[in-house]
């Protein structure tokens, strides 16, 4: 199957990474190289871009579709997590721009093998992004506890019946091993009230997003690298992330904010004594969303929003 991933937001990514033909860029969640193809095709023969994805899949579909820009393009099997040693182990200390697409692409979603959707009852339960990892969905659904499998349903779901989800997963599990989408799904509407499910979308939608969190460390991976591609950026460069659920926004939003505003001294402070310096600015006060050409085309991008960072010039 082709790999496919519609690129949210596209337009307004490219417009805001204010791209330089002879600048260096990187794509830390490279895909199916849509936002990758539209930076490559702004930059001169002087100019670079660096694509990083973990899934094999996105890496052979992207080296396809980039190989028309040639030397131009560097891609490199990664998590983003590793943008900074893996752009030094190429001799880039600095860049001018990077972006991240934080959503599942749709070839994950689509291939049931994959095991990311809760629509094809046979599909495994996988949802690796990097298949050299050992860990699977299936693992975290048979082995965790009954107290950490309401956790990352609560935490990472924000699902109100997280309790009673994880108690009839680890009642079903004692009777025989949930091995596929179907059989988790099937537990998950056991788990919920009816007249709820009627009005709530699918009623496995969070669990399997809290899964898929869990299992790939999404938040964490989030969490421990935005410090690092702010100050991989030169002056004037911008960091585009577009995320799709509001876990993420706050971690993005709440890093833009400090890393604009670092002062840790009291208010009443009449001069700043904490000696943080800001790194840049937030340049967008409210997150840039999907116009309604893109949502009737995509009902994907409905959730999706792109914060923008500009480092100090």
């Amino acid at each position: 199957m082709e790999f496919k991933h519609y690129s949210v937001l596209l337009n307004e990514t490219i417009e805001q990474l204010n791209i330089r033909p002879d600048g260096i860029y990187v794509d830390g969640t490279l895909g199916g190289a849509g936002h990758a193809s539209e930076v490559a095709k702004r930059l001169s023969d002087k100019g670079r871009l660096i694509g990083i994805d973990q899934d094999a899949d996105a890496i052979a579909a992207a080296e396809k579709r980039l190989s028309v820009f040639g030397e131009r393009i560097t891609i490199i099997r990664s998590n983003y997590a590793n943008m900074k040693e893996e752009l030094h182990a190429i001799g880039i200390g600095h860049v001018d721009g990077i972006v991240l697409d934080l959503g599942v692409s749709s070839f994950q979603l689509d291939v049931p093998s994959r095991g990311f959707t809760y629509s094809d009852g046979d599909a495994p339960l996988d949802m690796r992004m990097d298949d050299r990892q050992t860990l699977t969905a299936r693992d975290i659904v048979n082995d965790y506890s009954e107290m950490d499998l309401y956790r990352i349903i609560r935490d990472y779901g924000e699902d109100k019946f997280a309790k009673n989800i994880a108690k009839h997963i680890v009642n079903e599990r004692a009777k025989q091993p949930i091995e596929t989408a179907g059989q988790l799904s099937q537990i998950i509407r056991e788990s919920i009230p009816m007249k709820v499910q009627k009005t709530g979308g699918h009623p496995a939608k969070r669990t399997f997003q809290a899964i898929r969190i869990e299992l790939n460390r999404e938040l964490e991976v989030l969490k421990d690298s935005l410090d690092d591609m702010i100050d991989l950026l030169n002056p004037g460069g911008r960091l585009c992330i577009i995320t799709f659920h509001s876990l993420e926004d706050r971690i993005v939003k709440t890093n833009f904010k400090r890393n604009e505003n670092p002062c840790t001294c009291p208010p009443d402070f009449p001069v700043c004594v904490c000696g943080n310096v800001p790194k840049g600015t937030v340049i967008t006060r409210k997150p840039i969303l999907p116009g309604e050409k893109e949502l009737e085309e995509n009902s994907r991008s409905k959730s999706a929003k792109l914060r923008v960072f500009e480092r100090e010039a």
